[in-house]
């Protein structure tokens, strides 16, 4: 191979290198390749280290034989002779081209090694029809590009586990800010209690009727978020582990709402909310557990967009409910937005009034899914924060899930 055939190749694999991703990569090197050594199609296998099971993850046909169904068009004969032997393999056909005879059955196959470390994990397979016979040359161009599929596949493994790692790592991150939440979020009520019910047993001071109901009402308050916070706990712990029992009924989705509006306004008089209700049928639901969903949007608004108005509407969407949930607070950065979900995340901000477990956005969403419904959110700074939930007017049945 001449210097001007090398510079030529070189540029070619540089040209390559820098796409977005290894399709991206193996599609230019296709396409550039055939003036190197010509063939009609081109496929790359590789060994599913789950199953062991020998799968194509790129075909090209580019000449005779594309629309070719037969075993040679591909040859994953020949990529599994190469992952059993180790070597390259070189198929020839078995007679000579005579007029007449279709092209398609006169296959050249070659089957280059691809390799992930010193580990063989795969196979490059170039198809030629009718001829002619692959050359030393060609044999030597096809080695460099399997060299460089390697490469690009031991790559491409690196970044999925340097991600899956990083991943890992963010989820300790999350799980270790949530221990040490809980253990403050725990502390804290029992801590009133604990104070507050000594305070009350002292044998030295008497305290009047209306300091001891005080006193008690804050116990009672502490008891009740603390209760919260473990039912919170197990509801999230029963979600992941999709052991937590749903009872579908049909049931009025404007009910459930103003509902919820009036329990919440018991515990903040000074909530602005403001109904918007078109008329809407029943739809098939868990009361109980769709109402503890509505409960933490409501607990989300007021610690993230303190003061801030509220704005509830439900609308028919075709063969959905559509319910919005809006405030007009700071907003989520959209950093954060694709996260909420997530069990344990929290957004951070300075306009937070208090702490919470990361846990109720993960229960609203996980209790939406288990309604083979949609819940997500938009939201712009300083603009307010809208959550989106659809739920199916009609049961969803297992088959459809």
């Amino acid at each position: 191979m001449n210097a001007e055939a090398l510079n030529s190749l070189f540029t070619l694999f540089q040209k390559a290198a820098v796409q977005a991703d290894w399709k991206s990569a193996l599609e230019a090197l296709t396409m550039e390749l055939r003036p190197f050594i010509v063939f009609d199609n081109l496929a790359v296998y590789l060994t599913d280290p789950k199953t062991n099971a020998l799968e194509v993850v790129y075909a090209r046909a580019l000449g005779r034989g594309k629309n070719a169904e037969a075993d040679a068009a591909w040859g994953d004969r020949i990529a599994a002779e190469v992952l059993t032997h180790g070597h390259i393999v070189l198929q020839t056909p078995p007679h000579k081209y005579k007029p007449h005879t279709d092209r398609l059955d006169l296959s050249h196959l070659l089957g280059m090694p691809l390799y992930e470390g010193a580990q063989l994990s795969g196979a490059a397979v170039f198809v030629r029809f009718g001829g002619p016979e692959f050359s030393d040359e060609h044999l030597q161009v096809a080695a460099l590009a399997s060299t460089w599929m390697s490469c690009l596949f031991e790559r491409r493994a690196w970044q999925d586990t340097y991600h899956q790692l990083d991943e890992v790592q963010r989820r300790i991150r999350l799980q270790d800010d949530f221990l040490a939440t809980i253990s403050h979020e725990l502390r804290t009520p029992l801590g009133f209690i604990k104070g507050y019910s000594t305070t009350l047993l002292r044998q030295d001071t008497s305290w009047d009727v209306n300091t001891q109901r005080e006193f008690l009402t804050i116990i009672e308050e502490e008891a009740d978020r603390l209760t919260q916070l473990i039912e919170d706990l197990l509801e999230s712990a029963r979600l992941q582990s999709n052991t937590l029992q749903f009872k579908f009924q049909p049931m009025r989705m404007d009910a459930l709402i103003r509902d919820a509006v009036l329990r919440i306004k018991q515990r903040h008089p000074g909530l602005s909310v403001t109904l918007d209700f078109g008329p809407v049928p029943p739809i098939p639901g868990d009361n109980i557990h769709l109402t503890r969903v509505f409960e933490n949007l409501f607990s989300n608004a007021i610690k993230y967009a303190p003061g801030s108005p509220l704005e509830i509407s439900l609308r028919q969407d075709r063969d959905t409910l559509h319910v919005h949930f809006a405030d007009h607070g700071p907003g989520i950065p959209p950093e954060h937005q694709a996260m909420i979900f997530e069990r344990f995340y929290r957004v951070p901000g300075e306009h937070i009034v208090s702490t919470g477990t990361g846990l109720g956005l993960y229960i609203c969403h996980q209790i939406i899914m288990a309604h083979h419904g949609k819940i997500w959110v938009e939201s712009a700074l300083e603009r307010g924060t809208t959550f989106h939930i659809q739920l199916p007017l009609e049961a969803v049945a297992p088959s459809e899930t």
